[in-house]
């Protein structure tokens, strides 16, 4: 695919002052709505709640960023459940406010210095996407647990949260941390991601649509009619702050965490009291960069001021609190329009829909397009052309479709029917073997869609890696006169170029990118010989199969000459490669493409470096950790280059296991089996002087011999380690 992205605006482009009366204003239209629909008592009347809606779409209308999934003018009316018993919490819920920047969040500090001083300290939390819970304990025993609501009103579901293993049923309580008479434990019900993929794979497994998100999926937990349900999914918990509360005073925010763990209640042990505005700007960015390191998905970070009497000090607005601030990173998911369902053509033939979408802002950048993947996913996903769709993007993800939101569902929204012809040449498409879940286009030698995505393919970074071709010379070039199919694109020259619009200025000459092209079209004819396999769009032959076949093989000619059979024994290979390599080699086009290459200069064969000996032969070698002396690519190739295979995982197998910063559980694997562990000086010895010499500076786990004075009930017990402290290095 290749998005062509339109601008759009996203919360962070909203001006300050419009975000803070549309947040206000939501507080107001959604604390209405509850009164409705959930406590049946509304307190103005339906013209008054229609023009405050009104005034809420129109600031939405006017600024579509502001049009969160969670926004009031998203929810269709008696989506509040009536059925659990509304109950006002003790002390109202605050929402916070945001900050999208590091200018609003310096201008809050400022704000804070300017009213407490320069003496304050500062407790960050990652904010949790999940769902906000209040747990009410009077002597110490749970007796009611109630959801957010609209802060002041929330509904009991208390039955519930007593199936959280999390959530003791009575508090117990040290000589420094006394259980309170009555307290209120304000904290987050989430899913941990490892267990939300869990329970989407057993869904999957059972035939069931899968859910879209831990966020929704633990909302929708939690407010089960049948407790057992809630019970049969692994909800989590996490508690980040105190309401009212007798019998319990603070001095420091971060003094109630200590309390809360003291008490049997679980905190995050990512949380860090820091002081300057530096610090604290740190952890927010590096939270960003890693926040699908944390155990739950995380949508910001939140900043407490932790002095309890400087919090009063600064007081709160009728919905914030003046002393906290929640940096929000850009959202990775967003609502927008499906405006229509098309399909595109792979390298291989496989023909896939994908979304055309109003622009939207997701994680930072502006969307247009998003995958669906083939037929059967855009009909159990659910969307109609036409729906109001949420879609993920995540880091440098594909943009993806999660479902629709069936409540916004319009009276015209449509079916998307799958072509039955390729769109890019007209032939029939069909799946290519029984049981193919994917349609392909069969005309692989000359669908302009397929020579177009094989010629961007091999020039990118994991083949050819040729510079200036990218995505638009791709395509202008397969328009042209001047490219056939891959077997030509040596053969291009200055002629050739000039009779391509992209390559030729107004005065009839070639640009600085087709002079540039030409040069590394030259250049790239030296690249090895497993570049130049991924580069043939062998199917199934990705960058590590291809490895394999150069190492196994060593040239063009052996691949060929290949049986099935030996193929699939080679190291790496396996049957189901090694079948795609056959019917390569025997597809005559493909071995033109071959020949073209051959007699244009191109590389056929792997060089082996005599001056390197090839002294781990047939040698498994894992590495784990980070190596000051090497890239992971490079620690991978010097073990190759010596005719060792660089392993993914550790087994008995294994020869050795090289173990730098920071290493996985792959190093524990190796202790447990007793595999040779080698450091980085280690691995630079079993290089230069073979697995002999690195056997005597490797480390073996040996069996403990057993200690007679180990049994002595007299002894002092070890200390556990603090469960808070954790290095800032190790921060993930």
């Amino acid at each position: 695919m290749n998005p062509t992205d339109a601008s759009a605006e996203g919360v962070e482009d909203v001006p300050a002052g419009v975000r803070e009366r549309h947040a206000a204003l939501a507080e107001v239209v959604r604390g209405h709505q509850f009164r409705y629909y959930v406590l049946d008592a509304p307190t103005i009347s339906d013209g008054e709640f229609d023009a405050l809606l009104r005034e809420l779409e129109a600031l939405e209308q006017a600024h579509p960023g502001l049009a969160t999934p969670d926004s009031p003018t998203q929810r269709v009316g008696g989506t509040f459940s009536t059925e659990f018993t509304a109950v006002d919490h003790l002390e109202r819920m605050l929402s916070l406010d945001n900050a999208f920047s590091r200018d609003e969040l310096h201008a809050w500090f400022e704000r804070v210095h300017k009213e407490v001083g320069d003496g304050a300290h500062f407790l960050c939390e990652l904010k949790i996407d999940g769902l906000a819970i209040n747990l009410l304990y009077e002597h110490g025993t749970l007796v009611r647990a109630l959801t957010r609501g609209d802060g002041r009103t929330g509904e009991d579901v208390t039955l519930n949260v007593r199936t959280l293993r999390d959530v003791p049923e009575t508090l117990t309580g040290t000589a420094e941390h006394p259980v309170p008479a009555l307290v209120e434990v304000r904290g987050e019900v989430f899913f941990a991601v490892e267990d939300f993929l869990e329970l989407n794979a057993r869904l999957v497994e059972a035939g069931r649509p899968p859910f879209a998100n831990p966020r929704n999926t633990a909302a929708g937990s939690l407010r089960q009619k049948d407790p057992k349900v809630t019970a049969s999914r692994r909800l989590r918990l996490i508690c980040h702050g105190l309401g009212k509360r007798e019998g319990f005073e603070l001095t420091r925010q971060s003094d109630a965490y200590e309390a809360l763990r003291a008490w049997g209640l679980p905190v995050s042990s990512h949380t860090r009291v820091l002081t300057t505005f530096d610090e604290v700007n740190a952890h927010v960015e590096y939270w960003g960069a890693h926040r699908h390191d944390a155990e739950h998905e995380i949508d910001g970070v939140v900043v407490k001021v932790d002095e309890v009497a400087w919090q009063r000090r600064l007081g709160s607005t009728s919905r914030a609190p003046r002393w906290a601030i929640a940096f929000k990173y850009p959202p990775e998911e967003a609502t927008t329009t499906l405006l229509d369902i098309k399909v595109q053509v792979g390298r291989t033939g496989r023909v896939t829909p994908f979304a055309v979408m109003e622009p939207v802002k997701v994680a930072g950048s502006t969307v247009a397009r998003a995958t669906l993947h083939n037929a059967s996913e855009v009909k159990r996903k659910g969307v109609l052309i036409g729906d109001r769709i949420v879609i993920r993007k995540a880091g440098d993800v594909i943009p993806e479709v999660l479902g629709p939101v069936v409540d916004a569902r319009p009276a015209d929204a449509r079916e998307f029917e799958m072509p039955t012809t390729c769109p890019e040449c007209g032939h029939g498409l069909r799946p290519m073997k029984e049981g193919d879940v994917d349609i392909r286009c069969p005309n692989a030698a000359g669908c302009p869609g397929q020579l177009r995505e094989r010629l961007a393919y091999l020039a990118s970074r994991s083949a050819l890696d040729i510079e200036v071709l990218g995505y638009e010379a791709a395509a202008a070039l397969v328009e042209s006169d001047a490219y056939g199919d891959e077997g030509d694109l040596f053969s291009l020259g200055e002629e050739e170029l000039l009779g391509v619009d992209l390559f030729r200025t107004i005065g009839g000459e070639l640009t600085a990118n087709a002079l540039k092209l030409l040069d590394n079209l030259e250049a790239v004819k030296q690249r090895p010989l497993w570049r130049v396999l991924v580069a043939l769009s062998i199917r199934h032959v990705g960058p590590t199969a291809a490895r394999a076949l150069a190492r196994e093989f060593g040239s063009i000619d052996r691949v060929v000459s290949a049986s099935e059979e030996e193929l699939a024994a080679a190291e790496g290979v396996g049957p189901t490669i090694a079948a795609a390599v056959r019917e390569w080699v025997e597809t005559p086009w493909r071995q033109a493409v071959v020949e073209k290459w051959r007699a244009a200069g191109v590389r056929m064969a792997e060089e082996r470096d005599t001056s390197t000996p090839r002294n781990l032969e047939g040698l498994s070698i894992v590495v784990t950790g980070s190596l000051e002396g090497f890239s992971r690519d490079e620690a991978k190739e010097a073990i190759l280059v010596r005719g060792g295979k660089a392993a993914g995982a550790v087994s008995k197998k294994t020869a050795f296991v090289v173990v730098g910063e920071s290493p996985g559980s792959k190093a524990e694997k190796a202790e447990q089996l007793k595999v040779p562990v080698l450091d980085e000086a280690g691995f630079r010895v079993l290089l230069e002087r073979g697995p002999e010499a690195a056997r005597e500076v490797a480390t073996v786990t040996e069996d403990p011999t057993p200690d007679p004075t180990a049994a002595d009930a007299t002894a002092a017990p070890a200390v556990a380690a603090d469960p808070t402290t954790e290095p800032a290095t190790a921060e993930v």
